[in-house]
């Protein structure tokens, strides 16, 4: 079992998060999409998404995977998306209407802990880090709420910070940042393959790269 006392906490809360992104979603391409941009493709590109499928991304952020995941699914798919800045929501739809794909896409701003979609209806769920966002005791009710929303067989991916090489310098040296200064460093490395088992998910997939150095997981489970 994975043990929860060697996962950092978030310290911020749910209204200080909604606050920090909202005031970031005008910027945060030119000072974090860029360096994200090549792990999130690959992690979506190791899920598989496929013409006509049903998929919904947790934390879409500028909506960069989001447009993606809605040229894959082609025009019979849907893709929907979840996020709780209301300043992503608004920067994602600019994007996805500049694209001209708005009509494949339904946007909602809330919170993943409590996704507001029926049982089984997903074919995929996807997750780039945004997992570690969420506190500790959140994790294992965020990845419930995915497996309760796919489909039987549904796939889950996501790509995240890992805890997995605890003893990395980088590693210490980034959960003391985050212990320090929470509001700035809000994620932190968490156990993603172990997460994602303790779920439930059956691991059809597990890639170890890093980002500038910290160990990061490409996880694709199915449920």
């Amino acid at each position: 079992m994975t043990d929860p006392q060697k996962i950092a906490r978030v310290h911020r809360s749910k209204a200080q998060a909604k606050q920090s992104y909202d005031r970031m979603s005008r910027f945060y391409d030119t000072f974090a999409g860029g360096f994200e941009s090549k792990l999130r493709n690959l992690a979506l590109e190791r899920l598989q998404v496929t013409d006509g499928e049903t998929v919904l991304e947790i934390g879409f952020g500028t909506g960069h995977c989001l447009e993606k995941i809605a040229e894959l699914i082609g025009g019979t798919g849907k893709a929907y998306g979840i996020d709780i800045s209301s300043g992503m929501v608004e920067i994602t739809r600019k994007r996805l209407e500049r694209a001209g794909i708005m009509q494949r896409v339904e946007l909602y701003c809330g919170d993943a802990a409590e996704i507001p979609f029926d049982d089984d209806k997903f074919d995929a769920v996807f997750s780039s880090f945004s997992l570690e966002l969420f506190d500790t005791p959140e994790i294992p009710e965020v990845l419930g709420e995915i497996s309760r929303v796919l489909k039987p067989h549904g796939r889950i991916g996501v790509v995240s910070m890992s805890k997995q090489e605890a003893d990395s310098l980088l590693t210490r040296l980034y959960e003391w940042f985050h212990e320090t200064f929470p509001v700035y460093a809000d994620c932190r490395p968490i156990y993603v393959e172990q997460s994602l088992k303790e779920a439930g998910f059956k691991i059809r997939h597990n890639e170890k790269v890093n980002l500038f150095g910290l160990p990061t997981e490409i996880v694709v489970g199915e449920k």
